[in-house]
């Protein structure tokens, strides 16, 4: 499957690619990761990005990486997954340390949960977030999202936060 390009004012979104590696690595194998799987090693990271990508060919949605279209710099990741042990779609983030705070994770997960629920016609997305991690829950909640307490994560310890269906009334 094609990965599509989408396009935000200030950012496209792309399949990941070699020349993104060492801006998911940056995050991936920092403590930036704390609050996903911990730091990774870089082998860890190039199995994990490449996963991702993988996720086109047996899922027809996974992550894209959003790349500022003044610079081309690789800011985010984000997109939509369900590995095995994720019990249902989820739309997940990450964001490098240098594009922290610029909206650029909002607006590249906008995008992609606008894309799932309208061209990939999916019926429900979720985040798995960390209860400690107030900026992703700060972003879950700008996003519209509410807090599921009704199901469980894809971690026993991950709060679920729910994004709202467009057609929902």
């Amino acid at each position: 499957m094609n990965v599509p390009i989408l396009e935000t004012e200030r950012l496209t979104l792309g399949p990941h690619s070699r020349a993104g590696f060492d801006a998911y690595k940056s995050v991936q194998c920092s403590d930036r990761a704390q609050y996903m799987d911990g730091e990774l090693t870089p082998m860890e990271a190039w199995n994990a990005f490449t996963s991702e990508a993988g996720s086109w060919v047996i899922d027809g949605f996974g992550y894209w990486t959003a790349t500022r279209k003044d610079t081309g710099e690789a800011v985010a990741f984000v997109g939509i997954l369900q590995p095995p042990h994720f019990p249902e779609v989820e739309l997940g983030w990450l964001v490098t340390q240098a594009a922290e705070g610029k909206g650029y994770a909002f607006e590249a997960a906008q995008a992609a949960r606008a894309w799932g629920f309208g061209d990939r016609g999916l019926d429900t997305l979720v985040s798995y977030i960390s209860p400690e991690n107030a900026r992703s829950i700060a972003l879950a909640e700008r996003l519209g999202a509410v807090r599921d307490t009704r199901v469980q994560g894809s971690s026993p310890k991950d709060l679920v936060y729910r994004h709202p269906h467009p057609g929902a009334a």
